[in-house]
């Protein structure tokens, strides 16, 4: 290389580019103990995400799976049932071969959750497929109804396996407490047996690449956060139906409904991840403590602008594609008098000095026409119509994250339509994961059990970010149970809900998104 075409000290910077290592990350060695083991869940996500971990991504090799509960099964049949679970729930990711390797991995124990004398089982079995290692990385999955929580935590630190000769860690799904207050005596349960930092409350949605993405595409690119503010964003829209009913889940609905199966969780931890301010490192307190900030500034809400702004519905029967469907009331273990809602829509403030006055739309329900999960971020109009009448009609700029069924961004552009005349056309701008990577989709439980394996909290909920997140929805859900609707149901499933969610919108010169 001669002396002209020598590159600089500052040149080679420039140059310099951000090597993509290998995503095929080694996890320690542990032990998961899965209460509720034979479970729907367990069967549906859980080892099938587990099964993914170890026979394509190659991330888990030392470790062992023991069941632990009811029903009654010796070890080979639980591989069996479970080898079952993986062919029916993740049919495309199983290899009888991999399975034979795999399957020597799990154990099961009978036990009746509430008998002391099962701990001590529990912990001879843990010492011994632990393979009598120092100190075992183990995980206590509660894959179990919330009833039963006080129960195995209290038993587990009785028997001194929260904080004792074990590196513990407690796996707990939602919904967290029924409540501000029942969540508030559920986390002081569980801060007696085990640390914050042992603590993993799971919430799927977070587990998604395009959840997580939020958080990359706003701080790692400088082109829009000069925009994300209150002087350039006309409101928020953050959508979730289903086309699913309550399946088999009517017992469970009937206690919670949507807000407490939906709103308070997945929807508060989007709308946050959408506000938050940049944190000044990616370690997983700073991220949460800019969370929390946002769930403490969302605006108070009293009994009239509840009425207002908070829409509730409830599915009658009607046709989902090609099905006839049932309603809501005629599900299995529903009451035929049931007032619980299905379906909400409501409007939301963030009272801080970048999104005051921005509104944040919110609809969530079931058996809709589409499903799908989708934030759209709607930009304002321009201030004035330079380009003539006929572009009076111009779409608003605006930047979507689909979470699901496809995981993409999309940004909405106007240009001008070929020909003469000045007449606007509104294009997509797409960036796709599974074409851009070449990559197939795989359970958001993937990542999140992982990050459990490792000790990584940056995508679970802390306690105070619990306690806020209820302080929210609380006021909702206490209106909606002192007055029950008398109209319900009040939408028929295959349609996109209430007449009041589009009225919702409209009244304000707005519409929802129907893409998907």
């Amino acid at each position: 290389m001669d002396e002209k075409t020598k590159q600089t000290p500052l040149q080679d910077r420039l140059l310099e580019k951000c090597e993509i290592t290998s995503q095929e990350i080694k996890l320690p060695p542990f032990t998961m103990v899965i209460f509720g083991g034979a479970g729907d869940l367990s069967q549906r996500l859980l080892v099938p995400s587990l099964y993914h971990l170890f026979a394509e991504k190659k991330s888990i090799s030392d470790f062992s799976i023991l069941g632990f509960g009811m029903p009654e099964f010796s070890n080979d049949e639980y591989r069996v049932f479970m080898k079952a679970a993986i062919k029916k729930f993740a049919p495309e990711h199983f290899q009888e071969s991999e399975y034979t390797e795999f399957g020597k991995r799990f154990f099961y124990q009978t036990a009746d959750l509430a008998d002391e004398n099962a701990y001590k089982v529990l912990c001879k079995m843990i010492e011994e497929i632990s393979q009598k290692k120092e100190t075992p990385n183990v995980l206590f999955y509660l894959a179990v109804p919330p009833q039963l929580l006080p129960v195995i935590v209290g038993n587990l630190n009785k028997h001194n396996l929260c904080k004792g000769v074990f590196n513990s860690k407690v796996i707990v799904e939602k919904p967290f407490g029924h409540n501000k207050e029942s969540a508030h005596e559920l986390n002081q349960l569980l801060l007696k047996a085990f640390d914050e930092k042992q603590i993993f409350r799971i919430d799927h949605f977070l587990g998604k690449d395009t959840v997580q993405n939020i958080i990359f595409f706003r701080f790692g690119n400088s082109i829009f956060e000069p925009l994300w503010n209150r002087k350039y964003i006309d409101h928020v829209q953050i959508s979730v139906p289903e086309t699913l009913g309550v399946e088999h889940r009517g017992v469970f609905y009937e206690q919670a409904g949507v807000v407490r199966d939906m709103v308070q969780n997945h929807i508060m931890q989007l709308i946050a991840l959408v506000a938050m301010e940049p944190p000044v490192g990616f370690e997983a307190n700073l991220i949460r403590d800019e969370k929390v900030k946002v769930f403490r500034t969302i605006r108070p809400m009293d009994d009239k602008y509840i009425d207002e702004f908070m829409v509730r519905g409830q599915y009658g029967p009607g046709k989902v594609g090609d099905e006839n469907v049932p309603g809501y009331r005629d599900e299995p273990n529903v009451s035929r008098r049931s007032n619980i809602a299905t379906f909400f829509a409501g409007k939301f403030y963030i009272d801080n000095w970048r999104w005051a006055g921005v509104p944040f739309y919110v609809r969530v329900g079931k058996r809709m026409p589409k499903a799908f999960t989708e934030i759209s971020i709607h930009f304002k109009q321009p201030p004035l119509k330079l380009l003539g009448r006929t572009c009076d009609t111009i779409e608003e700029n605006q930047l979507v994250l689909n979470v699901q069924p496809d995981e993409e961004i999309c940004v909405r552009l106007n240009v001008k339509y070929p020909g003469a005349g000045n007449k606007p056309y509104a294009v997509n701008m797409e960036f796709n994961y599974e074409k851009s990577f070449s990559i197939k989709k795989h359970p958001a439980y993937e990542r999140l059990i992982g990050d459990c394996i490792r000790g990584d909290l940056t995508l679970f909920a802390r306690q105070d970010g619990v306690d806020a997140m209820w302080s929210v929805v609380d006021p909702i859900i206490s209106r909606w149970e002192k007055n029950t609707k008398k109209d319900f149901p009040n939408y028929s499933a295959g349609s996109w809900g209430p007449k009041e969610a589009e009225m919702l919108m409209e009244k304000e010169g707005r519409k929802w998104r129907y893409s998907g």
